[in-house]
């Protein structure tokens, strides 16, 4: 990893926002998907969650989601197990819907710790959604439309969110990513190629210095360097 590469990636983490989060229910085109999570890695996001409809369909094909090195997707099998875990981190729970009791999104303090939950691209947040949040939100609009694309709205609300943190100096670190996974994050990141041999032959994942160098015994860079077929073998006895 190079001197760059590592201190991008420092900063990247130093500027993550761990107690700010998107649940996304039921959003199934590719196309918002991808764009959500790469809005959610621009403004410091880490971890997302998405309810799925057909759950099992989706864990098996897997999820386009763009940014997935960066930013960790959370699949929930329904809203009430999503926003649990959410909560229980401490969370008020915000959802994108047009009704009496919803407030302008810009009225809400986001530098409390916050998720926002977003609807399915036709028919929008489930009426289980709205019971379990705690506000309801709109983007206040003055034409003829009464909404916007899922991933213009998630990310209105999140650079309104970023605008606030950065205010409240929220993104000047130092990290609040747990240890072990910024260190996670800097071997995939800055060592991709081992990173993938890692996965494959199943080793731990090593420590990474301060200047982004990988910390390994002799045992371990002697089996990162084997052959594939070195290694199969080694599997068969």
């Amino acid at each position: 990893m190079t001197p760059e590469r590592y201190q991008r990636i420092r900063a990247m983490l130093d500027a993550r926002q761990t107690d700010l989060t998107i649940c996304m229910e039921n959003v199934h085109k590719p196309h918002n998907l991808s764009a959500i999570v790469r809005t959610c890695d621009a403004v410091g996001v880490d971890h997302v969650h998405a309810v799925w409809e057909n759950y099992q369909d989706e864990l098996r094909r897997g999820t386009a989601t763009g940014s997935q090195n960066w930013v960790n997707v959370h699949n929930h099998e329904n809203i009430d197990d999503a926003v649990a875990q959410m909560r229980n981190s401490g969370m008020q729970i915000l959802a994108t819907n047009l009704s009496e009791s919803a407030v302008d999104f810009r009225e809400i303090d986001y530098t409390k710790p916050t998720a926002i939950l977003m609807g399915q691209e036709k028919y929008g947040i489930s009426d289980k959604a709205l019971s379990l949040a705690d506000q309801d939100i709109i983007v206040p609009m003055v034409g003829m439309v009464q909404s916007l694309n899922v991933s213009v709205a998630s990310a209105l609300i999140l650079y309104e969110a970023q605008r606030q943190r950065e205010n409240a100096k929220m993104y000047q670190g130092p990290s609040s990513v747990p240890a072990e996974e910024q260190n996670r994050i800097m071997f995939e990141g800055g060592h991709p190629i081992f990173a993938e041999a890692c996965r494959r032959k199943g080793l731990p994942i090593p420590q990474i210095d301060d200047e982004g160098q990988i910390i390994a015994n002799d045992a371990w860079w002697a089996k990162m360097q084997m052959s594939k077929e070195a290694w199969d073998h080694l599997d068969d006895e």
